[in-house]
């Protein structure tokens, strides 16, 4: 089979992701294009990330206000029109009405063509890894407030008006079926990620080679030099 590459890029489009550096790692690249292409691309991350790290002598509230600076810092490399916080505590991120509410509202309000997220089936990565339940979590509440939530007047009304997004694209999948050429923003990307310093600190260099050679990999089954992979889901017709 032919591996099918999205060559199309949306007027607007909207990035929801559990962590400040999840989006950049997950679908970066594609992100990066798509902005230098014209298109008004927005992020919400659910968590501030305060919990990310090894370290017990570090301060929460402390890392999550270093990673909102780093979360700046990458965005402006990316060329996001906007980047918001819903600023829920990290690794408590509860699929529930009030989060659902939260993600309706940024899509009634920004109307996009494209929205991209978490894959929430995608859990055990090998022997080496499982999946984050923030990421899980965030991945299904950005299916359930799309689809039907988003789209129908009854569903959280104080909201605003219905609407209903095209295409959805879930990144860390482990089944692809859409691929996107990265191979002019995967510099982009790999600069972005390096942003994130608290969470790849000391690595020089090597977080944004690791998702280089990702994007290498993901290329080569997509036939391009450097590529993202998604789950594509196509809504309402």
């Amino acid at each position: 089979m032919v591996a099918e590459l999205v060559a199309d890029e949306p007027q607007v489009a909207l990035a929801v992701y559990a962590h400040p550096d999840d989006a950049d790692v997950g679908c970066g690249g594609t992100l990066a294009r798509w902005a230098k292409a014209g298109c008004s691309v927005h992020l919400v991350v659910c968590t501030d990330g305060g919990r990310g790290t090894a370290d017990p002598a570090v301060d929460p509230t402390e890392l999550a206000q270093v990673r909102r600076e780093e979360l700046a810092e990458a965005a402006q490399i990316i060329g996001l029109a906007s980047h918001d916080g819903l600023e829920l505590t990290d690794g408590e991120l509860t699929d529930g009405p009030e989060l659902r509410a939260e993600l309706v509202a940024w899509v009634r309000r920004l109307t996009p063509d494209v929205v991209l997220g978490h894959d929430p089936t995608a859990v055990f990565f090998g022997q080496e890894y499982f999946n984050h339940r923030d990421h899980r979590t965030a991945g299904w509440a950005l299916l359930d407030a799309l689809a039907p939530a988003s789209a129908l007047p009854h569903y959280f009304p104080k909201a605003g008006p219905p609407h209903q997004v095209k295409t959805v694209y879930l990144s860390g999948t482990l089944e692809p079926d859409v691929w996107v050429d990265v191979s002019d923003t995967v510099a982009l990307k790999a600069a972005a990620v390096e942003c994130h310093r608290s969470q790849f600190s000391e690595s020089g260099g090597w977080a944004g080679e690791a998702v280089r050679l990702r994007a290498e990999e993901e290329g080569r089954r997509a036939g391009v030099p450097y590529a993202e992979g998604f789950r594509r889901l196509r809504l309402g017709g």
